[in-house]
């Protein structure tokens, strides 16, 4: 159990504390984009990108793409087994990877580039080729390049495996959430410990140089006992790196969710037991815990970076390349360019639409003022390494912390606070979340936050909760 975590404490805190928050994947979080941002807006911060510096970009594409449904997942995906409406999507996304590159003329080196889902390996090994193919003749990679894709282990293949590793992939992400029977079947997901880790062990002869595996803490029928045969079988396997999110029930948002049995769902202090269970788990196995979800064995790149302090986060995670630029492709994909966040439309027929007119399919962004940016930077800071080198914060922007954040310090001082509860500790030279305080950071970074505000009596919350 984490120092400090009592029965007593735990119950106080999870009064106190366990509401809804952004993940903060971005800040200003995806809530804040709006459709006065347009594609001619992002045209102009593309230009923006292109000129203002040389140095590597990172890529994100969307396939969107699954056979069946899983309940747990509040992703933007497409079920069908159609595969003419997946095939006609590819041909679209070479269309944006056409219009994207004549934008970026002087900008076409890679550091960093993910393929998310959905599920990617929905599609032939040679379909993925041809979209890896496309990209790469016109954009070169990086020599040091992270070159990611997540995979289902119940539908990836042998030849999968073999076809990315050949075109230069390097790291693999698979889902796994939990191994419990009963959890699988309330969430719709049937998949073995075996058929899991034989797919890392043909990564690894492959040549992949690190596996990621994702567990969810939170789910239907999840108990201590279970967690802990769950986790005993990931450790079996041994990935590089494990992330252990918390679930996001968000059945207003995602309407499949309201199929699971919500009466089967832990409780805030069974989640937070099953959290610390993983911790020390995972922790005594030789794991690094990474920000406040992620682990990675010592010699992976992930707990190198956290260590030199130059472990970075964005929309595709924890990451240890910087990156000043990101762009997305796909329908929903996010881009982060030129001071500006800039959302694709989620619908196929949008997507389609735009790409054949020549045009961008943008939705929606937001540009960033100054105050953003510096709160976007502490917000980070702690997402990735709990806390905040205050010198270091001024010397970046230019002006004092406690000048900038005079009403938030006085507010986490208060008498009955985040530094009151033990969660957090203010110096003159930095921000500090406690270890106690470390599975309550969301709410730590809201504290930060400027547009976040309550939502009106009785409408649904825009985020998941906290714990």
């Amino acid at each position: 159990m984490i120092a400090g975590w009592t029965p007593g404490s735990t119950a106080a805190l999870l009064a106190k504390y366990d509401r809804p928050g952004p993940r903060y994947t971005s800040y200003p979080t995806a809530v804040e984009f709006h459709e006065g941002f347009t594609e001619g807006d992002y045209r102009s911060r593309l230009a923006t990108a292109d000129r203002r510096s040389a140095e590597p970009l990172s890529l994100y594409a969307h396939l969107p793409f699954c056979e069946h449904r899983c309940l747990f997942c509040a992703c933007n995906v497409v079920i069908t087994r159609h595969r003419d409406v997946a095939s006609r999507y590819l041909d679209q996304l070479l269309l944006e990877v056409d219009l994207l590159a004549r934008h970026l003329p002087s900008r076409r080196t890679l550091a960093q580039m993910h393929w998310g889902g959905g599920t990617p390996t929905y599609y032939p090994a040679a379909d993925l080729e041809r979209l890896f193919r496309a990209i790469a003749r016109h954009f070169e990679f990086a020599g040091d390049a992270d070159i990611g894709i997540e995979a289902d282990p119940r539908v990836t293949t042998d030849e999968h495996i073999a076809g990315l590793r050949r075109l230069g992939f390097n790291r693999l992400s698979l889902g796994v959430q939990d191994f419990a029977a009963e959890v699988q079947e309330a969430v719709h997901r049937i998949q073995s410990p075996e058929i899991t880790g034989a797919l890392v062990a043909r990564a690894r002869a492959e040549g992949f140089r690190s596996v990621n595996l994702d567990l969810i803490f939170g789910l239907p029928h999840q108990s201590l006992e279970g967690f802990r045969r769950t986790l005993d079988q990931v450790l079996d396997i041994r990935p590089d790196r494990l992330a252990v999110y918390s679930f996001a029930f968000v059945p207003w948002i995602k309407a499949h969710m309201k199929h699971l049995p919500k009466e089967a769902l832990p409780s805030g202090a069974l989640k937070l037991e099953l959290l610390a269970l993983a911790i020390d788990s995972l922790g005594a196995a030789g794991y690094r815990q990474i920000g406040m979800d992620h682990f990675a064995l010592p010699e992976d790149e992930l707990a190198r970076s956290l260590e030199a302090g130059t472990l970075h986060r964005n929309f595709m995670g924890y990451t240890v390349r910087a990156a000043p630029d990101l762009v997305g492709l796909g329908i929903s994909a996010i881009g982060d360019v030129g001071g500006a966040f800039a959302q694709n439309v989620k619908k196929l027929t949008g997507y389609e639409a735009a790409l054949a007119a020549g045009r961008f399919p943008i939705e929606r962004g937001y540009v960033l003022t100054e105050d953003d940016a510096r709160r976007r930077d502490v917000i980070s800071q702690l997402m990735c390494t709990f806390r905040v080198d205050l010198p270091a914060f001024e010397q970046r922007f230019g002006v004092p912390f406690a000048a900038c954040f005079a009403a938030e310090l006085a507010a986490l001082r208060g008498a009955d606070s985040l530094v009151a509860h033990g969660l957090l500790e203010i110096t003159e030279a930095s921000l500090v979340v406690t270890r106690l305080g470390r599975p309550f950071v969301r709410n730590v970074c809201m504290a930060f936050d400027r547009h976040l505000a309550p939502h009106p009596g009785g409408a649904a919350p825009v985020f998941s909760r906290t714990v």
